[in-house]
């Protein structure tokens, strides 16, 4: 599995790896349909978390089944990937059944096929505080034979920094989206940390955005399905079944709470951060009441 790791190359200015750029043109063809929902996140920011409510909600009463006989990567598909020996990701979601289908993506907005925007499809982005999404970015590529070689922490953490992980700088990323969001309605920007404090009230946000009125037993009993416990330990949503990832070296799903403070402690990295994502332009000017968590969520420190 080793020989499947990738370079990390720069494509369109943004940090990539060939595994989600060798389908650029078809991906970029991609026929969006107006009842599609995408789901987009920077990677390790809860995707499966809000694959699987969603998938609940919309099927979870009318096609129960899928839950137990359908990985959640194949009932929500990774648009952009396009890996050897599994099924690539656009071709998964043109063969999708389902109304609406829901699709995955990790790109930056700047990436995403402008059929999505076209066809004015809902997209639900979620954001989580860039130290935990570190941490947990880098024991994703510690196990997932098809991400770059992380290194050891201290280089991975300087990397991550710089932007020079697949999918480009965290940064660029949760505030492209964002800025995105100021001009087009139909996008819902959801935060991790809301989801773990309340999950019930954050399903009631978006179903009002989807226009969706399930009951309050609906609602609680996909709350309670889709505890991080639960999931953990789901073979249809914990990604065990899919052969890149190496769970010898660490679980898909880690903690999925505040993440190990010892690979900041006695360093100068608290530094490192304030200075390199608190002190920009738009954290001070566009979104500081709302943003600002992502950065200085007190987890660590």
């Amino acid at each position: 599995m080793d020989s499947l790791r990738p370079e990390l190359i720069e494509f369109h200015g943004v940090f990539m790896s060939h595994y989600f750029t060798d389908n650029w043109e078809n991906v970029q063809n991609f026929k969006a349909r107006p009842d599609d929902i995408l789901i987009a996140t920077y990677p390790k920011a809860g995707t499966t978390w809000v694959s699987y409510i969603l998938d609940l909600l919309y099927f979870g009463q009318t096609n129960p089944e899928r839950q137990s006989s359908i990985p959640i990567y194949d009932r929500v598909p990774f648009l952009e990937i396009f890996v050897p020996s599994i099924d690539a990701g656009k071709d998964l979601a043109d063969r999708l059944q389902t109304s609406p289908r829901l699709i995955k993506t990790h790109f930056p907005v700047q990436f995403v096929p402008k059929s999505f925007w076209e066809q004015n499809c809902r997209i639900v982005y979620v954001a989580r505080n860039a130290k935990d999404n570190m941490v947990s970015y880098f024991h994703f590529d510690r196990m997932n034979n098809v991400q770059p070689e992380p290194g050891d922490w201290s280089n991975y953490f300087h990397r991550f920094m710089e932007g020079k992980t697949v999918f480009g700088s965290w940064y660029d990323h949760v505030s492209g989206w964002w800025e995105k969001k100021q001009s087009y309605s139909n996008l819902h920007y959801m935060f991790y940390e809301d989801l773990i404090e309340d999950t019930g009230r954050e399903i009631d946000k978006l179903c009002n955005f989807l226009g969706m009125s399930p009951s309050a037993e609906e609602v609680q009993r996909v709350a309670g399905s889709v505890q991080f416990d639960n999931m953990k330990k789901n073979s249809m949503a914990n990604y065990s079944t899919l052969p890149v990832m190496d769970f010898k070296i660490s679980p898909f799903m880690r903690k999925g709470t505040g993440l190990s403070p010892t690979l900041f402690k006695g360093t100068d990295m608290v530094n490192i951060f304030q200075s390199s994502f608190c002190q920009s332009p738009f954290w001070s000017k566009t979104a500081r009441n709302s943003l600002d968590r992502l950065l200085n969520f007190p987890i660590f420190f």
